[in-house]
């Protein structure tokens, strides 16, 4: 199992870039795919058309989520914490994600980098 943590530039103040991250509509105009998503603590989410699904844990307003990610059957929870810290170019996501299984490490980096936060970042731009 492995960790990361990343950090992403989005030219949008924090409380945008966090609703474009908690509402099901905006995620949509964003990523292009229908999303299952609720600011609510337990709650389950589907992103990608199912590609990626999860629990969420926990919601700061306009500054922090966290969310269990599902790979199937893992003993560990792989944790998703996405952090918004306030930039002069807009908004600093700090990504950490935990327990990735190995053979998924490089899929999940390109990923974040080349899907998830690419469509995010051009959204804004």
């Amino acid at each position: 199992m492995k960790d990361l943590k990343k950090y992403y530039t989005i030219s949008a103040q924090p409380e945008d870039v966090y609703l474009a991250l908690t509402t099901a509509s905006t995620i949509h105009l964003w990523s292009g795919e229908p999303a299952v998503m609720k600011e609510e603590a337990e709650s389950e989410f589907s992103l990608w058309d199912d590609s990626i699904e999860g629990r969420n844990l926990e919601f700061v307003k306009n500054e922090k989520i966290v969310q269990q990610w599902y790979f199937g059957e893992q003993a560990e929870e792989s944790i998703v914490t996405l952090l918004l810290h306030p930039h002069k170019k807009g908004t600093s996501v700090e990504l950490r994600q935990t327990n990735i299984p190995d053979d998924d490490y490089e899929d999940i980096i390109e990923g974040w980098d080349e899907v998830y936060f690419a469509a995010l970042i051009e959204f804004y731009s």
